[in-house]
């Protein structure tokens, strides 16, 4: 499969292409139930992976490994990669683009900050020269074959916004992402400016963008959104209350209910990580026959 030419073409698609962050396995067979993409959140995994915020601790083998376990997992799923700054160096950033290109990854979203770097969404962040940004993305889109790259921006000064914007609309790259974009006044700046290159918006809770859904945010001329922190952040509120309430249980499991998960639910939830590379069995020629027709517009399931 080419994995990159299948999110090119759900990015031109005519609605926006929503991609959930994941954070490890068990978050991303749970997103892998409810939407065709994730998005390998750069907060996320170093949350996860190193117990240490995104402030530059990922080494670039730890996130081509996950991605690479990640595919074997997911093969039909779009996995869209945050590599950060590239791992500093551009040639770096050109053998990871190797790397994940040849496991399997969708797409890479390649940024514009200088160390020490920070989460696009808090402040202190810092950039690198334009020039200096523009090679290197350069360097990586010559290096890709199919994968979608996406070229990222951490500017906050307006004027350096749409400057930045303009110019990276105009190099190859897929699409573009402002993060960090503080309103929907802002969004129809920097369609203005970008013409017809696709965009990204990126959504995250307690973060300084606007929350806004998926029609309007196709109203609005953007798309693909990622949500960087969904299952990290509701994981983190669920097994806080859990573990509260085991205490004031003292130890006591809490009684099994319909909507309780127990071994029964994560062993369904992780055989699907092996069932989806077993071929599904022919039907008998018998059946076939004998199977009613599906009404016209009816879902297959």
């Amino acid at each position: 499969m080419q994995y990159g030419t299948a999110l090119r073409h759900a990015v031109e698609s005519p609605v926006v292409t929503p991609l959930i962050g994941i954070y490890d396995m068990f978050s991303a067979s749970i997103a892998a139930k409810h939407f065709d993409g994730m998005f390998v959140s750069g907060f996320g995994f170093a949350a996860s992976y190193y117990g240490l915020p995104d402030i530059g601790f990922i080494a670039w083998p730890d996130m081509v490994g996950f991605v690479q376990r990640l595919r074997l997992a997911f093969p039909e799923h779009h996995l869209l990669v945050d590599i950060d700054d590239g791992y500093v160096d551009p040639e770096v950033a050109c053998h990871v683009v190797e790397h994940l290109e040849a496991i399997g990854a969708s797409g890479v979203i390649l940024e514009d900050q200088q160390r020490p770097r920070r989460c696009g969404h808090v402040d202190g962040k810092k950039i690198l020269p334009l020039d200096e940004y523009l090679q290197k993305l350069e360097l990586v889109l010559a290096t890709r074959r199919d994968l979608v790259v996406v070229a990222r921006t951490d500017a906050t000064e307006e004027s350096e916004i749409l400057r930045r914007a303009e110019a990276l609309a105009a190099t190859d790259a897929d699409v573009l992402l402002v993060d960090g974009v503080r309103s929907i006044e802002w969004i129809r700046k920097v369609r203005r400016v970008v013409g017809g290159k696709p965009l990204l918006f990126n959504q995250i809770a307690g973060g300084k963008s606007p929350r806004i859904s998926l029609p309007d945010l196709r109203t609005l001329g953007v798309d693909v959104a990622i949500y960087s922190t969904p299952c990290l952040f509701a994981a983190q509120g669920a097994i806080e209350s859990a573990l509260l309430e085991l205490q004031a249980a003292e130890g006591r499991l809490p009684e099994r209910t319909a909507d309780s998960i127990g071994v029964p639910e994560a062993q369904a939830l992780l055989e699907r990580n092996i069932s989806r590379h077993h071929p599904k069995p022919p039907i008998p020629e018998q059946a076939r026959r004998q199977r009613p027709a599906v009404p016209a517009g009816a879902k297959i399931s």
